[in-house]
């Protein structure tokens, strides 16, 4: 017999698999994200990474009260609540249909409305220069193909002046493996292999995928769209933080950058 293909891999994936996988994976974990992770992102809460900076904190998008904000890559909703009820005029989407259904969810809990629609990052359904600001915590970048294209249909949803901040994982941890514990301190892989992570079925369908960029791959994709890198947060890990989230954990931040938080500005 003939060995099936094996469950993880590293290939050259493009744009419309990369999608599959993605919209399929959040669609079928999404109960089991929102339960493992909803009590630390809180219902109405804006955390940008496992480290726990909190936006109520950090203030890396200003003052939002007045300003019409587009969170992209949403998931159920929590930074887009925390936006609203600091006064930000809030619209947001996710590619997961289960995804926002936690948000409506929540929404109900709360007695809040958020706004959601489901879209592809890669074409966002608003006009041009409709949104003051635009933000995403961990949501859509690290999954799509195309970054750069991507990041162009923000810009061009920003008005001029726009700014867009978003965190991702930090690319020096695509360098080691994925393990919270010692075997996550050691480096077994390149930082240049460009190859996504993908998990498959048994058929070899992608079920899974993530794309690694180096950081010069990032400031490359953000200049090439269009946009300004105005700043670059690479947050520490805090003291008392014990809680792990996948490879995130104290013994491995308080090492490791864990998390890149890329803001950028549409020029005049």
């Amino acid at each position: 017999m003939t060995a099936g293909p094996a469950p993880v891999a590293r290939r050259v994936l493009g744009d419309a698999p990369s999608t599959r996988a993605s919209r399929h994976w959040w669609d079928s974990a999404a109960d089991e994200y929102q339960a493992e992770h909803g009590g630390f992102l809180r219902d109405d809460g804006f955390v940008w990474c496992p480290e726990g900076l909190d936006e109520a904190d950090a203030r890396l998008l200003g003052d939002v009260r007045g300003r019409r904000v587009l969170e992209v890559g949403c998931g159920a909703g929590q930074c887009g609540r925390w936006l609203a009820g600091h006064g930000a005029e809030v619209a947001a989407f996710d590619l997961s249909h289960r995804q926002l259904q936690h948000s409506r969810r929540i929404d109900v809990e709360l007695g809040t409305r958020v706004p959601v629609v489901q879209a592809d990052a890669g074409r966002i359904p608003f006009v041009s220069e409709s949104f003051d600001l635009a933000c995403s915590a961990f949501g859509a970048l690290p999954f799509v193909a195309d970054a750069r294209a991507v990041l162009a249909e923000i810009r061009r949803v920003l008005r001029p002046g726009g700014l867009f901040v978003f965190s991702v994982s930090h690319p020096v941890r695509w360098a080691f493996p994925d393990d919270p514990g010692p075997g996550g301190l050691t480096s077994d892989r390149s930082y240049f292999d460009r190859l996504p992570y993908v998990e498959q079925d048994e058929n070899g369908e992608p079920t899974y995928v993530e794309h690694h960029r180096t950081l010069g791959d990032w400031v490359g994709a953000i200049v090439a769209s269009g946009l300004t890198l105005t700043s670059l947060v690479e947050p520490e890990w805090p003291d008392g933080h014990e809680r792990e989230w996948g490879g995130w954990s104290p013994l491995r931040g308080r090492l490791l950058p864990g998390t890149a938080i890329f803001s950028c500005r549409r020029q005049l």
